[in-house]
């Protein structure tokens, strides 16, 4: 079993890239966490938001397993408290099956990806970055692991 987080686009600033890594190293302690970069669309004279969505959407089908629990990363998803955002990862980790997050691009999933997903989470009412909602999904998954593990971190 392992944690899987696919997104679109290269981590672009430092200060994020240092976080992840931080919460990367301290996630391993409990569980194998990987990343996956995929291209993202460019939107340019002759391709809308929409086709860039959907160009996004086929780089992301062929690259999120069938097998896998499929989380997405969307502002009208469902919110969680991390505790019970623990107790539902702790589920799924108990059914054995890899756990696939999936980050879209600048412009959000699209609704393909979406309608795939086992669940589709919301970290707040705001809106977060595509860049910046990789540090705090990182942050809250080692908070899980350390909720999940009765370790002290989550007060």
């Amino acid at each position: 079993m392992k944690i899987k987080i696919i997104c679109l686009g290269k981590t672009k600033q430092k200060f994020i890239e240092e976080g992840i890594r931080e919460y990367q190293k301290r996630i391993t302690k409990y569980f194998r966490l990987d990343w996956q970069f995929l291209p993202d669309v460019k939107l340019t004279g002759s391709k809308t938001i929409k086709i860039v969505k959907e160009q996004e959407a086929s780089i992301l089908e062929k690259n999120v397993s069938a097998s896998s629990i499929v989380i997405v990363l969307d502002e009208n998803g469902k919110e969680y408290s991390s505790v019970r955002f623990a107790k539902y990862l702790e589920e799924k980790l108990n059914i054995g099956k890899d756990i696939t997050f999936v980050i879209g691009g600048v412009y959000g999933l699209h609704r393909r990806i979406i309608q795939k997903a086992d669940l589709v989470l919301s970290f707040s009412r705001f809106t977060y970055t595509h860049q910046m909602i990789r540090i705090l999904l990182t942050e809250q998954l080692y908070r899980s692991l350390t909720i999940i593990k009765n370790k002290k971190y989550h007060y």
